[in-house]
């Protein structure tokens, strides 16, 4: 079997968003990128897979400019076995994320497309249902839980009233979400193997697909500041101000 995860470069988790003085968008220049941890775990899910007998083959893709095959490598330390690397300069919009990766799965023809359930940058949560939909094949996100097999996965779903256990017929699409595992830290002599393992280059016009904006991004501007919290002296203090400040009550 083999498993495709698609990947997205994004600012680190640990760093501040600023916003741009002109309000176009967040500032990106000389702040540190990393993968995005959602993607991260389908990384490590894939990797379990291929370990457990699962599968023969893991291809890492990521689609993004010339600094995104270090966020492939990052996925080839982890224990992908190649990479694909779709270069763009544009901001690509989940539809069009979705139209690349069904025109790569044609070409690989995989049995397991595995991808984070959202991206930390746009929130979106739409790529994976979009892909699920362009290729016709099952569909499990929010995956916190999975379990393969007979050409069948057997999906753990995290939903609002609890857990949901579906079975899907291969092949298919996966979102994880985020207790399906722990990712890895690469080692470094994998980080090292890495740096030998292929990477495959191409761009969306290889590919026939248009990336074209259908969204316009007409400002960009940080939350309003909260107020600083008010300490009562007791319980009708603040049944008080809940009733007549506050107007909740």
């Amino acid at each position: 079997m083999k498993v495709l995860v698609a990947i997205k470069r994004v600012i680190d988790y640990n760093v501040k968003i600023r916003v741009k003085s002109d309000e176009t968008g967040v500032e990106t220049t000389n702040v540190k990128m990393s993968m995005n941890p959602f993607d991260e775990i389908a990384i490590e899910e894939g990797v379990r897979l291929r370990e457990n007998g699962g599968a023969e083959e893991l291809v890492a893709v990521s689609i993004g400019p010339k600094q995104t095959q270090e966020t492939i490598r990052t996925a080839l330390a982890m224990g992908a076995d190649r990479g694909i690397h779709v270069e763009t300069d544009d901001e690509v919009e989940p539809l069009a994320v979705a139209k690349l990766l069904h025109a790569i799965v044609e070409k690989e023809n995989p049995d397991l497309v595995i991808l984070g359930k959202q991206a930390i940058d746009d929130d979106s949560n739409q790529t994976g249902q979009m892909l699920a939909a362009l290729l016709g094949w099952s569909q499990g996100t929010f995956a916190s839980e999975l379990e393969m097999s007979d050409g069948k996965a057997n999906v753990t779903r995290e939903i609002d009233g609890g857990l949901e256990t579906i079975q899907i017929k291969l092949p298919a699409v996966v979102t994880t979400d985020l207790r399906l595992n722990t990712p890895r830290y690469a080692s470094l002599p994998n980080i090292m193997k890495a740096k030998k393992k292929p990477i495959d280059e191409s761009s969306p016009a290889d590919l026939g697909v248009d990336i074209s904006a259908r969204l316009t991004t007409l400002k960009v501007t940080e939350p309003s500041s909260r107020e600083a919290g008010v300490i009562v002296e007791d319980v009708a203090e603040l049944v008080d101000k809940l009733k007549n400040e506050a107007k909740v009550i």
